[in-house]
């Protein structure tokens, strides 16, 4: 079949442009304007940094996921002379992933709301660049099966799992469960608190969690990683993408972030893929694949690095780490609970309604209190989700 330029170049969405896995995405889109197009952009509720990729990119459609905010977005394209159609909503989100307006979904919406849209990517069979790891945490088994009935694509651009993903065997998807892999290694900065002892943490204020040493990332994945939480979503969405067992699934500190994860084979090798801490490696591996391209990203320096630290985790001063494995182990409910009391805890935390201790608290007693775990399918697990919202909001508004 005759492809036209316009499909020839590869037409992408990226959902949750106006973050930083968004600028980094478009970064590495407009190194190769030849081979990609932003198509479709979206936002949750900046309408001028929106417009203002749509003037830079030009897509055919922007969104905005506040329904609020339509009328602002729709009015400042028309006044920018843009002739790019503007939608509003989720729904809007969920009809765009899965229709012919791009080839490529970037899931880069933070927390649960992104899952409808990544869903409706999966069922497409669209390209998914999955940087949202909350959706196959909330939701795994519903994910993973809609991309194996569909023949989409599925490549991890966390830079933990885009380097499981290129140590495994080939199609990786799944392939931690073969035989002659051990284990995966997911490495962890340690984030901003690395060597602190549990006392000194009592204080912590929003802006010592979201300084984070190595990535530039939004506020609340900066907070999931000064707490271990990143790392805790990051050994569920191992589990779900690889097929790897809960005890086959290692986390290790490393403060450099120059490993960025490893495979363990049996025969006695250790895979590991490493590089400078930019998300434009991961991204655009996921856009070219099974090429690779530039991304703008300089070559590793391992002289100058000089040295490669590890260490385990010290899992009394962050136990959300260990809260998360633990829900990996009950199944899918809890681990769904899990997320939607993380999300409310640190955005209370980043309110300053919550100590920075009071996140683990908060987990532990919605996981222990919320027992109606028997959710299969998307609306059980939607409702099941708001419920560890309002239980894990009520808990916060107690101790406050």
């Amino acid at each position: 079949m005759h492809l036209d330029q316009e499909q020839a170049r590869g037409r992408i969405a990226v959902f949750g442009a106006t973050g930083s896995i968004g600028a980094s995405t478009l970064d590495v889109i407009a190194r190769h304007p030849s081979r990609f197009r932003a198509s479709v952009l979206s936002a949750h509720q900046d309408v001028e940094g929106l417009i203002a990729l749509c003037v830079r990119f030009r897509p055919d459609i922007a969104i905005i996921a506040s329904e609020a905010h339509y009328t602002a977005l729709r009015d400042g394209l028309a006044q920018a002379g843009l002739g790019t159609r503007p939608m509003a909503g989720s729904q809007a989100l969920s009809d765009v992933a899965g229709s012919d307006a791009c080839d490529t979904v970037v899931a880069a919406i933070v927390g649960a709301a992104g899952l409808g849209s990544t869903l409706a990517a999966a069922r497409a069979g669209k390209r998914i660049l999955l940087a949202n790891k909350e959706s196959i945490v909330v939701a795994g088994a519903l994910l993973m099966r809609a991309v194996a009935e569909s023949g989409a694509e599925l490549l991890p651009v966390d830079s933990e799992h885009n380097a499981i993903y290129q140590c495994l065997p080939t199609p990786a998807i799944g392939a931690a469960a073969r035989p002659g892999v051990r284990r995966v290694v997911l490495t962890a900065s340690g984030g901003p608190f690395r060597g602190w002892r549990r006392e000194q943490l009592a204080n912590v204020t929003p802006e010592q969690a979201c300084a984070h040493p190595n990535w530039r990332m939004g506020r609340k994945i900066s907070v999931d990683s000064a707490t271990l939480m990143n790392k805790g979503l990051e050994v569920i969405e191992a589990h779900w993408l690889f097929n790897a067992a809960p005890d086959a699934i290692e986390v290790v500190v490393h403060p450099q972030s120059i490993v960025h994860s490893l495979v363990d084979y049996v025969d006695g090798s250790t895979l590991a893929q490493l590089g400078n801490p930019d998300m434009r490696t991961a991204l655009a591996y996921g856009l070219a694949w099974p090429e690779r391209i530039e991304a703008g990203v300089p070559p590793l320096d391992l002289a100058a690095i000089g040295r490669l630290e590890f260490q385990p985790p010290d899992e009394r001063a962050f136990p959300c780490l260990r809260l998360a494995r633990e829900a990996l182990r009950e199944g899918p409910g809890a681990t769904t609970v899990l997320n939607a009391a993380n999300e409310v805890a640190v955005s209370a935390f980043l309110q300053g309604g919550l100590r920075f201790l009071g996140i683990p608290e908060v987990l532990q007693s919605t996981l222990a209190r919320l027992h109606e775990r028997g959710a299969g399918d998307l609306p059980s697990l939607l409702e099941l989700d708001k419920q560890a919202r309002r239980l894990a909001d009520s808990l916060i508004r107690h101790e406050a």
